[in-house]
């Protein structure tokens, strides 16, 4: 215990970033995310190929093997620069990586609830004169994004966790980073990874109920 209140403002910080990552994700998952099931669901091919294939090959990707093509592809290779800091840059190279893998399964969770809007609805949409998207952003996703809530919190759960492997985007700085540096200069571990997790259960276990509430209360009546 005197291990982690000794350390405790070096993994605060470290904390802090995993934060500050997991919201910068959760934004441009969303957003993305969105695009992407657009794509899958729009009337024209050669949309619904490119978001099939990004979903699939991204689903099918390790995290890791995502945030080192960001890292070491995108920045080191093709010259990619968000800041000439180099901390500043391997975070945003990072949150890159990581919203580009979260928005394939943002994708999935929303085209899931497109299919659970009726068909005759569309139907309806097009026949008062609506455009695809018109239909897509007034009438389909609104009803999409409700019936999917839960699902969304989960999906946005796993990402916040999935900051702890920053590091395979060159991000040295996030909780898990600073956990190891502790581990290697002290070697005390278990309080340490305790108070960890208790961070981690801490911001992760709101977001489970309030989504998990928010689905009740705002479920579509069929």
């Amino acid at each position: 215990m005197d291990e982690l209140i000794k350390y405790a403002p070096e993994l605060a910080l470290g904390f802090w970033e995993n934060v500050k990552l997991s919201l910068v994700g959760v934004v441009a998952s969303l957003i993305l995310g969105t695009i992407l099931v657009a794509m899958r669901v729009s009337p024209t091919p050669v949309l619904r190929a490119a978001g099939t294939v990004y979903v699939n090959v991204i689903r099918n990707t390790p995290l890791t093997l995502v945030l080192a093509f960001s890292a070491l592809g995108l920045s080191d290779q093709l010259g990619l620069v968000f800041s000439e800091m180099p901390t500043t840059n391997s975070f945003w190279i990072v949150a890159m990586g990581l919203s580009a893998y979260t928005s394939a399964f943002v994708c999935e969770a929303l085209r899931a609830g497109v299919n659970t809007v009726p068909l005759g609805q569309a139907e309806a949409a097009r026949a008062i004169g609506l455009t695809f998207i018109q239909s897509l952003t007034m009438i389909i996703l609104p009803q999409a994004f409700r019936a999917v809530i839960a699902p969304l919190g989960s999906v946005m759960i796993a990402m916040i966790k999935n900051t702890t492997v920053a590091t395979a985007g060159g991000f040295l700085l996030d909780a898990a980073a600073t956990m190891k540096e502790v581990f290697d200069t002290t070697g005390a571990s278990i309080p340490i990874f305790l108070g960890l997790v208790v961070a981690f259960m801490a911001l992760t276990l709101p977001i489970g109920f309030l989504t998990g509430w928010l689905a009740r209360r705002l479920a579509v009546v069929r």
